[in-house]
């Protein structure tokens, strides 16, 4: 890269054609923002303007074979930071935003993203990872700071998004996959409570674009809920679910029936409990390929709880694992403040003070 000046009102010399802007300007009646590529007829325009108060020349940039423009340099970046899930607009002033093409959870590699923060002047920034998108939804953009960057700094910012995102990007949004989920709910809840915990329900299934298929009311006992559990997680037809809800269960008795029937089924308790306030107390488990997750309380009918940012995630194609479920800490303290975390539906549910 090289500098020059050039004056308004006066004629400068053709070899400026491609030499960019780095100041806003006015050229007859015409408003040039910083980082304009100015082309042959543009430099003719130059030499017909109104001159400077103070008559000062104007600094471009001369690029050279090695240097890349902002706006060339930003699309270059943002298709190596982008993976399935989002799209990139045009840039202004280098600036590319990255939106959501699909309604999913976003997933950021946020180490990834570090990496390439550190390498002057690339800039990656996005919305948290886990949040729940719409589509049309900005979840990351791109930009890169000078007017003109080194080719050799492009390239290693390209090599280190390849390598470390492969097909899934820095950023990507997991798009919501219908599923069949079922509730099997102990006959406890009577009521109001059991009206509620239907709406919550049916709000937070249909909510992420899956279907409810049915919700079972059993026994307090071992024998019914593993009869149920079995009908929705092995069972055939219209009735089988992917993931299965249940209400009711006492999480700290390792003889509660929903424990007793995991286990007579030949399933397991995934996790005793989340990183998560409200809804610490919820667990997962799983029986082979279906989750199965065990609501607390407050998360059964009004509350937005760590139950919100768990069932976004799994229908999302997360696996029913230690690692998703460790993943809610990070932000786990959901206040009233912690809203734009949660997936619509939720986002109007009580919160507690802390």
């Amino acid at each position: 890269m090289k500098v020059a000046r050039i004056t308004l009102g006066a004629e400068a010399p053709g070899s400026l054609a491609g030499a960019v802007l780095t100041r806003d300007i006015e050229v007859v009646g015409e408003r040039w923002t910083k980082g304009r590529r100015l082309s042959s007829a543009d430099l003719a325009r130059v030499a017909r303007a109104v001159p400077l108060v103070d008559g000062r020349p104007i600094t471009v940039l001369v690029p050279e074979a090695a240097d890349v423009h902002e706006d060339d340099a930003a699309r270059r970046l943002a298709a190596a930071v982008a993976g399935p899930g989002l799209v990139a607009g045009e840039p202004a002033q280098s600036r590319i935003d990255l939106r959501a093409t699909t309604s999913g959870v976003v997933r950021v590699r946020a180490g990834l993203a570090d990496r390439l923060n550190a390498i002057d002047p690339i800039e990656v920034f996005t919305i948290l990872d886990g949040r729940v998108v719409e589509v049309g939804a900005l979840v990351a953009s791109v930009k890169v700071a000078p007017h003109l960057v080194p080719e050799e700094t492009l390239l290693r910012a390209e090599v280190i998004a390849a390598r470390g995102g492969g097909r899934s990007g820095v950023v990507s949004v997991a798009p919501f996959r219908p599923r069949r989920v079922a509730a099997v709910v102990k006959e406890s809840i009577r009521g109001i409570a059991r009206d509620r915990f239907e709406s919550s329900v049916r709000a937070k299934v249909e909510g992420l674009g899956s279907r409810l298929v049915g919700i079972d009311y059993v026994e307090d006992a071992a024998t019914p809920v593993e009869a149920a559990l079995a009908a929705r997680a092995r069972g055939r037809g219209a009735g089988r679910a992917d993931l299965v809800l249940t209400a009711g269960s006492s999480s700290t008795d390792p003889e509660d029936p929903f424990f007793i029937a995991l286990a007579t089924l030949g399933g397991r308790i995934v996790r005793h409990g989340a990183p998560s306030h409200p809804g610490s107390m919820l667990w997962l488990g799983r029986i082979g390929a279906v989750a199965v997750i065990g609501l607390p309380s407050c998360g059964a009918y009004s509350k937005a709880t760590a139950v919100d940012l768990l069932l976004p995630r799994l229908l999302a194609g997360e696996p029913a694992s230690l690692r998703t479920v460790a993943r809610l800490g990070h932000g786990g303290i959901l206040t009233r403040d912690q809203r734009f975390r949660f997936p619509a539906y939720a986002r109007d549910l009580d919160a507690p003070e802390g």
